[in-house]
């Protein structure tokens, strides 16, 4: 049959399937996917199973079980000083849907997007879905910081929405308080909505406080703003998050949420509800983590890369520029097939595909992952 024009047209599969299909064809050490290979809590995994056993099996209320949304708001005024009301927490089919449906209740054809890139894959293409124009403002290597004022030039009549990630991924660095004022001052007075990918907000390492746009009610006044289940208990594939927005963009945000996904996982809810009650669940989470990066960066010692600072996420990004001139893509694919370890190629995180020579791999594994893929790039050469 003849189709119409692709919506999409220069998006292929994500690359992170392709380096997986990869690792998995090669038997290769996967580092490439961002998501742990050990298993949640058992207290997690027994207390949604006590859900479903107590028959809480059917549709839940469209924003979510009201008692994890109480939960929530509990946690962002423990960890944030902030007033949120239950009713500005939507429940999601995860972080990607959160952002997702985000663009698509607020941008028109035409509206300009500015993201930030090395950018999260889904960005883009829910802009363009939307008819929106991605604005781009590219982060350099090494250190990926932002110079406000040429970030400032971006900004126009057409802005409608700001899409910001700390902690960061890919580059694993996060913002400072510094930061958020530059960005406060760039949209007082306008009509810009920022849209907060916030996922990462307990993997953040070296006493470094996560500056959530929460903590500053000039920017929450006008956000919203996105975290992930999935990241703090991991269990990525449940696909369970949140968004949290005051009551006007919540208003919106939902009317689109009902018609795409409605609802979310019930005895889930019920169950991450009860998981939240004891805080060191996810208070150690910068601990546990650190733990891992210290101890992959100790692994990797004597490989011939140069590791660049990570302070967030679960990734590493390695420079490999001292002993290869391959675009990264093939040094990706090289790595994969000839020593057995999968990582993702930063170029894959720009729409410009600028190539920096760095690769970027998921440390959220266990110590025998890790001292196996520490032998696997120690071996490269």
């Amino acid at each position: 049959m003849n189709l119409a024009p692709s919506k999409l047209p220069d998006v292929g599969t994500t690359i992170f399937t392709v380096m997986s299909a990869l690792a998995a064809e090669h038997n290769a050490v996967n580092l490439s996917q961002g998501f742990p290979n050990y298993d949640c809590s058992a207290k997690l995994r027994q207390l949604v199973s006590d859900y479903m056993q107590k028959g809480f099996n059917q549709y839940a209320p469209m924003a979510g079980v009201p008692i994890l949304r109480e939960r929530i708001a509990e946690k962002i005024a423990f960890m944030y000083q902030a007033q949120v009301h239950p009713d500005d927490i939507t429940i999601t089919a995860g972080g990607t849907q959160a952002l997702f449906t985000a663009v698509t209740a607020f941008v028109h054809p035409g509206d300009e997007v500015i993201v930030i890139e090395p950018a999260y894959d889904s960005y883009r293409p829910s802009i363009e879905l939307c008819g929106g124009i991605p604005v781009v403002y590219e982060l350099s290597a090494p250190d990926y910081r932002i110079d406000w004022a040429a970030f400032a030039a971006l900004i126009s009549p057409k802005t409608r929405m700001i899409m910001i990630n700390t902690p960061h991924n890919p580059t694993a660095t996060v913002w400072t308080a510094q930061d958020i004022h530059s960005l406060a001052a760039l949209v007082r007075n306008t009509g810009i909505i920022i849209l907060s990918d916030e996922v990462y907000e307990h993997l953040i390492f070296d006493g470094v406080r996560h500056e959530s746009v929460l903590r500053y009610s000039e920017l929450w006044e006008r956000s919203m703003v996105v975290y992930s289940f999935g990241k703090t208990c991991h269990v990525t594939g449940w696909k369970m998050g949140y968004v949290v927005a005051p009551e006007p963009l919540t208003r919106e945000f939902r009317k689109v949420h009902q018609f795409n996904v409605f609802s979310v996982n019930t005895p889930v809810q019920y169950a991450i509800a009860e998981f939240l009650s004891d805080r060191e669940e996810y208070l150690s989470l910068p601990n546990f983590f650190e733990r891992k990066r210290d101890y992959f960066l100790d692994c990797i010692r004597s490989a011939p890369f140069r590791a660049l600072s990570s302070k967030g996420t679960y990734f590493q990004l390695l420079d490999y520029s001292e002993f290869s001139t391959e675009n990264d893509f093939d040094f990706a694919k090289r790595l994969t097939k000839e020593f057995g370890i999968a990582s993702i190629p930063v170029s894959a995180f720009y729409s410009s595909k600028r190539d920096d020579k760095i690769i970027r791999l998921c440390f959220a594994k266990t110590e025998e992952t890790l001292e196996q893929a520490g032998k696997c790039l120690s071996a490269v050469c």
